[in-house]
């Protein structure tokens, strides 16, 4: 049988994502501290370099947020396709270019599954996402991009995420743990400096989108665990005093020599708290598994 055409909807139009960016790297880089956030890390090279990084139920359409390369998703899909009764695959990305590669590849491995690309942003398009009569939806969000959400905002999204299923569709949910800091550390500053580079690849983007004119290297990469929070925090720290321009928002930002700009959180998680945050969201656990190691879980819950 002869592979589909994966299909790509675009909510977020290239004018909608630069009018965002400018709004947020003018409000990030004129606050205090300074920060940017971490979303812009993720262009083609971005979700290429977290891929380095990062290294159930009868559903018949598996709907995937933030999904990259969808390299992580595979032996989801594997499950799914064996057991007969998926259909389609969802994912949804800000990145253009990572959907288009990622459905490309996708196609030749799964020719007989209806493919249907979202360009949009998790936290604002899920009232957007496809669906057609009668299929039940298995919306996974993994890799631990929930700790990238402060609390507040924690609740907004698992709110949007229960309004767009159906009573007895499910989210399955990966979420990293709380573990020695020393790991959670060493995890986002690795000794062959991808996570540095990761970091400060968010300046790139902007010196290429707002015309800004950051020197990338003249910035540290930064990661610190707060105890009390229960998150690593990301940096990236001025080695020396520096005026930046961005020439698309007409903005100059000076920059003091150790000064911090504020790139991302990563929340770590208690597998009590996390289910009692997706209860009060009317998604009900139903199952969870936990790594050997107890550093990572998923959860599966369903919308009540």
């Amino acid at each position: 049988m002869p592979a589909r055409t994966a299909r790509i909807d675009v909510h977020l139009a290239p004018a909608d994502a630069r009018a965002s960016l400018r709004a947020d790297v003018l409000l990030g880089l004129t606050s205090r501290p300074k920060r940017l956030p971490p979303k812009y890390f993720y262009d083609a090279r971005g979700s290429a370099l977290f891929e380095e990084i990062t290294v159930l139920t009868e559903a018949t359409t598996l709907v995937e947020l933030g999904s990259g390369s969808s390299a992580k998703t595979r032996l989801l899909l594997d499950t799914l396709t064996g057991a007969g009764s998926l259909r389609a695959y969802v994912p949804l990305d800000v990145s253009t270019a990572a959907l288009r590669e990622a459905l490309d590849a996708l196609s030749v491995r799964y020719p007989t599954l209806a493919l249907h690309g979202v360009v949009g942003d998790f936290t604002a398009d899920l009232d957007r996402l496809p669906r057609t009569a009668g299929d039940r939806r298995l919306l996974a969000f993994l890799g631990g991009t929930i700790g990238n959400l402060e609390p507040a905002q924690r609740a907004v999204f698992l709110s949007r995420v229960r309004a767009a299923l159906r009573p007895g569709e499910h989210l399955l949910l990966g979420a990293a743990l709380v573990t020695e800091p020393e790991v959670l550390v060493a995890a986002y500053d690795d000794a062959a400096g991808v996570t540095a580079e990761f970091n400060r690849n968010v300046l790139h983007v902007l010196n290429r989108e707002l015309r800004a004119d950051f020197d990338a290297s003249a910035f540290d990469h930064v990661a610190l665990w707060d105890a009390e929070l229960e998150w690593i925090e990301m940096r990236l720290r001025a080695l020396r005093p520096m005026a930046v321009t961005v020439r698309d928002l007409g903005l100059v930002v000076e920059f003091a020599a150790g000064e911090e700009l504020h790139t991302e959180i990563s929340a770590k998680f208690r597998v009590a708290g996390l289910a009692a945050e997706l209860t009060a969201a009317g998604l009900a656990p139903r199952c969870t598994w936990v790594d050997p190691l107890e550093r990572f879980a998923l959860i599966l819950a369903v919308a009540v």
